[in-house]
């Protein structure tokens, strides 16, 4: 089986055991996008409404910023794998609880594990503090981290989320300035197998 179809029959696999109290609210679950074969996994935190009525990540207006920071650093989405850390909508757009995210957990590690990727970017505070839970998004945005997930050394790549960015212009400007590392990084860590300064 090619990954492409093994991912297809993981979210399937997934949308039917997955026991998240957000399928009661949700319309229905918003499943990672992009190529299995992505250098690159982006991580966010939930989907909002235009995700939860199409059901694809990353497709408002923080998606269309998203889109053209790729752009930028000639990228996109068929590039790349984006995903979320709970795959349901959580009512008004709050934020998700420990709970939501602990019940998705193994899904997104089943995603990493099958894509493999060589760089895990993490969109906001919650998805970075999934990795680091001490680690607060003003201090570590656009710095290099290394966590074992599974048995494996894998790279983060903290960055604050584009919908923060979109209300806030000096956050705007900070994003679109880490953004533009990410190329340098993934020729790094091509060519590197062990975690030391990059930018």
């Amino acid at each position: 089986m090619d990954k492409t179809t093994e991912l297809k029959k993981l979210h399937e696999i997934w949308l039917s055991k997955n026991t998240c109290a957000l399928k009661t609210t949700a319309i229905q679950g918003v499943l990672g996008d992009g190529s299995a074969h992505a250098e690159i996994v982006f991580i966010g935190e939930a989907p909002g409404a235009q995700e939860d009525k199409h059901g694809k990540p990353f497709i408002g207006a923080a998606g269309k910023f998203l889109n053209e920071m790729l752009e930028s650093i000639h990228m996109d989405r068929e590039d790349i794998y984006i995903t979320n850390l709970v795959k349901y909508r959580p009512p008004e757009n709050r934020d998700p609880t420990k709970e939501e995210i602990e019940v998705c957990h193994a899904w997104l590690l089943d995603e990493i594990r099958l894509i493999n990727p060589l760089l895990i970017v993490t969109l906001g505070r919650h998805a970075m503090n999934y990795f680091f839970p001490e680690k607060k998004i003003t201090d570590a945005h656009g710095e290099i981290f290394s966590t074992q997930v599974f048995d494996k050394p894998h790279f983060i790549l903290p960055l604050y989320h584009p919908a923060a960015a979109l209300y806030n212009g000096s956050l705007r400007e900070v994003l679109k300035s880490d953004f533009k590392h990410i190329p340098t990084i993934l020729k790094h860590l091509e060519d590197q197998s062990q975690c030391e300064p990059i930018i």
